[in-house]
């Protein structure tokens, strides 16, 4: 298996939990165990959305700014200066 890693596969992610959670066959323990797991990948899932935010508005930035020779910081980039 490949690296899973884009926003596609988030939201594979997170729809693949959503299902767990209607799976009316759950005892009481088994709902309140997937509840807790919920809540760990809505955590993880809203981090890396605000991480993809990040990116996307420097990139923005970076398509319009005046100074095409100007460098972003490195944190914002792939590790290139």
């Amino acid at each position: 298996m490949g690296k899973r890693d884009t926003l596609g596969d988030l939201t594979d992610h997170l729809f693949a939990e959503l299902e767990r959670l209607g799976d009316e066959s759950l005892t009481p323990e088994e709902l309140g165990a997937e509840i807790e797991r919920s809540k760990a990948i809505s955590s993880i899932a809203q981090t890396v959305i605000n991480n993809a935010n990040v990116v996307l508005k420097a990139a923005m930035f970076q398509d319009d700014r005046m100074d095409a020779n100007g460098k972003l910081p490195r944190m914002l980039t792939d590790g290139q200066e």
